[in-house]
């Protein structure tokens, strides 16, 4: 019998919320503890451009301050780090982080002939790509198909939103996009689904609809496992009522489950601060350090801190000079921060940006963000960095 219209929509929507199940979550019905030493890494993106000047402020540049009259932190406001460089107001805990040697901060990151579109960057930021070549896997994606191809313990990549990125796509294997565990358990619990699931008959002449059912009972499976597994070690430490506050306590109760996920990835913005950029960046600043506070103290009460990574990248920083509206238009280079008590180095992993060597009014990238991708699977992950970003990169010092 044909589905009706509305119910078939009702299903398209449950396989969109899943974002295409990675067919090895199955392997997930018997729970494996994760040994000892077991690295995960944490991947915040900026989403819209953060404004990396007004992040990590050069506090003694004439330059920043002439360019930036009314937008430039002044050096008593900045949270110092060196005699050079200073943090946003906003980020306290940044601060404390930095120093007790847990943070490490990697300035002028880009890639050559930057592209100044939203979308264009995140797919080149997404896929690892050169800016003239298109992709349509995503570098964590080409990961799980590596890491999965043919293994008994495969592994598993999470986003804490409501649709996947292409970053987590692969080829054969895709992350799991989902808000919280509870909320996909019972979206995927409803008496519609299960009852659609248990009538259904397979037509190798439909082949569209079985991949439908296929994928929908695949994520009814996995939901049930992932809520499961979350309410194992639920954590104890307060985390900010906010929706990254809420994504990182669902990734804590997630690492502290064991349940065998290598990567988690969630999104903050929009940091596309054209107009009004103080307050818009202070908001948002204010929110991810809270967040990042509690998971960091989270991480070290429970012993864990040495065995995650955190990273945060944007996909462009912001022109170097304000604009009318009280804003930064679409830069290049950027800075990206590590967190974690695992870092071989910390504090300012480079120099910081030079004001005096800009292209048409923008930073010049000094490091190749595919580098930094290439030390962390290597490095972290324990991957071969070459099979997934097609190409021999040098490794960091960081890790």
């Amino acid at each position: 019998m044909l589905l009706k219209r509305k119910q078939f929509l009702q299903i398209g929507s449950l396989a969109t919320a899943s974002m295409m199940l990675p067919k090895f979550m199955k392997a997930f019905e018997a729970p494996k503890m994760v040994p000892p030493g077991n690295k995960v890494m944490v991947i915040l993106q900026l989403s819209g451009g953060n404004d990396g000047l007004n992040t990590v402020i050069p506090v003694r540049n004439d330059i920043y301050y002439k360019v930036r009259p009314k937008l430039g932190i002044s050096r008593e406001n900045a949270l110092q780090l060196t005699d050079e460089a200073g943090l946003h107001p906003a980020l306290t805990g940044f601060k404390e982080l930095y120093d007790n040697g847990s943070l490490g901060i990697l300035n002028n990151v880009g890639y050559p002939n930057p592209d100044r579109s939203h979308f264009r960057s995140m797919d080149i930021w997404h896929s690892a790509s050169d800016s003239d070549k298109f992709v349509d896997t995503g570098w964590l994606g080409r990961y799980l198909d590596a890491q999965c191809a043919g293994c008994d313990k495969p592994t598993q990549a999470l986003e804490l939103d409501d649709m996947l990125s292409m970053a987590m796509k692969g080829e054969q294997v895709k992350g799991l996009a989902m808000k919280d565990p509870r909320r996909l358990f019972n979206t995927s619990n409803e008496k519609f689904f299960r009852e659609v699931i248990k009538n259904h008959q397979d037509d190798h002449n439909e082949q569209p609809v079985d991949y439908l059912y296929k994928t929908m009972a695949e994520t009814m499976s996995s939901a049930d496992y992932i809520f499961k597994q979350s309410k194992i070690h639920p954590t104890s430490t307060v985390y900010p009522s906010t929706d990254i506050g809420n994504s990182f306590k669902t990734i804590a109760s997630l690492i502290f489950s064991d349940i065998n996920t290598k990567v988690y990835y969630l999104s903050l913005g929009s940091f596309d601060t054209h107009v009004g950029q103080d307050g818009q960046q202070r908001r948002l600043f204010t929110e991810m350090n809270a967040a990042i506070s509690a998971f960091v103290k989270d991480m070290q009460q429970n012993n864990r801190f040495q065995d995650v990574m955190l990273m945060t990248f944007s996909e462009f920083g912001r022109r170097v000079a304000q604009n009318a509206s009280g804003g930064t238009d679409h830069g290049t280079a950027n800075n990206m921060f590590f967190i974690s008590g695992g870092l071989k180095q910390k504090g300012l992993l480079n120099a910081m940006p030079d004001l005096n060597d800009l292209k048409n009014g923008d930073l010049q990238h000094k490091v190749d963000f595919k580098n930094v991708y290439a030390t962390l699977l290597n490095k972290w992950l324990g991957a071969d960095d070459r099979k997934i970003l097609g190409r021999e990169l040098s490794y960091l010092d960081f890790v």
